[in-house]
């Protein structure tokens, strides 16, 4: 359950994240992802991500390695892993993400693709 003196919500192209809880050691968030949307391909220098997806269907690249997704599938993703994510359904793709390291900003994100001109 989220803690709603921390849980909040982000708009992005492709959906939105909710931070459910943060400290010094991990950020937990739950992320939605649009029917056809994606997110960047990308990679982060001081996290490692964890994933497990509930509801939805998409497909996963990873280190160009690309990847079939379903309600109940886990991804780990080390520091420095090029990854992106696709909602390959009809349905929101949702999952939670943990994200284990010394450092969670946003500005730890090495953009390699982007649909979006970021």
């Amino acid at each position: 359950m989220s803690d709603p003196a921390l849980a909040r919500r982000t708009d992005r192209p492709w959906g939105h994240y909710v931070v459910l809880k943060e400290d010094d050691r991990l950020k937990l968030k739950e992320i939605v992802v649009h029917p056809g949307a994606r997110l960047s391909y990308q990679r982060h220098e001081r996290r490692s991500e964890h994933w497990v997806v509930v509801r939805g269907q998409g497909t996963v690249t990873l280190d160009g390695l690309a990847t079939g997704v379903l309600a109940g599938s886990t991804v780990s993703i080390a520091a420095g892993a090029v990854h992106r994510v696709q909602n390959t359904g009809a349905e929101d793709l949702v999952f939670v993400e943990v994200q284990l390291g010394d450092y969670f900003g946003e500005d730890d994100i090495e953009r390699i693709e982007d649909d979006y001109g970021r």
